[in-house]
């Protein structure tokens, strides 16, 4: 299904924890850094396929706040790859009708990257098609924390809207996180209450279309029922 072809009903919110990128490379002998250069291209196709899966938002746990205790040269050589890419995609963005948008601090981003991050924002802010947030130096617990204090009546339906950073209350309907790992990291806490988890076996550099569609297949068989019983 073309990306424009996503229904009106918003479609399904899908969260994706990109775990395995340092494995990958490191089964292949090559550096840590090639593993992450390999995860944007899964990242390219995961797009690609979203919205034949009928999700109408991805959000892509892209560094967390706890990430920058990671060596300085990996954590340098991942702002780069994050600028190429933006470089590279903002324009088939736009075309395809993709709205981008970013969650998470931005006060410790180096100033080059923040720019590059608030013109792709601004460039893509039409898109309806689908909407991929991208979660930089996010921590979930934080995330609430800001959002508590800036809201003068911190109802559930108010902290929703604050936290999704588009506008509407969108909660996660499925969470997927590869490379073996199952556990939350403090991803989307408030989000992904009443979500279903798709733990998967495969490093990030190998997910695909066909991975993701495996999982969106998985959480279709799921019965959902929100704490109350089907009659």
């Amino acid at each position: 299904m073309p990306v424009e072809e996503v229904s009106e009903d918003n479609g399904l919110h899908v969260a994706l924890i990109m775990d395995g990128n340092g494995r990958w490379a490191t089964l292949r002998k090559f550096p840590r850094i090639y593993g992450h250069k390999m995860g944007i291209e899964a990242v390219r196709k995961v797009i690609e396929a979203a919205p034949r899966n009928k999700i109408g938002m991805l959000t892509l746990y892209a560094f967390s706040s706890d990430n920058w205790k990671r060596p300085p040269e990996e954590v340098t050589h991942l702002f780069s790859l994050l600028k190429s890419y933006l470089r590279q995609e903002v324009d088939s963005f736009v075309e395809k009708g993709i709205r981008l948008v970013f969650i998470g601090r931005r006060d410790r981003i180096a100033e080059g990257l923040r720019a590059e991050i608030e013109a792709a924002e601004q460039k893509t802010r039409y898109g309806e098609a689908l909407i991929v947030r991208i979660a930089l130096d996010y921590s979930g617990r934080e995330q609430i924390l800001m959002a508590l204090a800036d809201l003068p009546c911190a109802t559930p339906e108010a902290l929703s809207f604050a936290l999704s950073g588009v506008g509407k209350d969108w909660p996660v309907d499925l969470l997927i996180r590869t490379s073996g790992e199952q556990r939350l990291s403090d991803f989307l806490l408030w989000e992904c209450a009443y979500a279903e988890f798709y733990f998967s076996p495969i490093h990030w550099p190998d997910f695909d279309g066909k991975a993701l569609g495996e999982a969106v297949g998985a959480y279709l068989q799921r019965d959902r029922r929100f704490g109350s019983i089907k009659t």
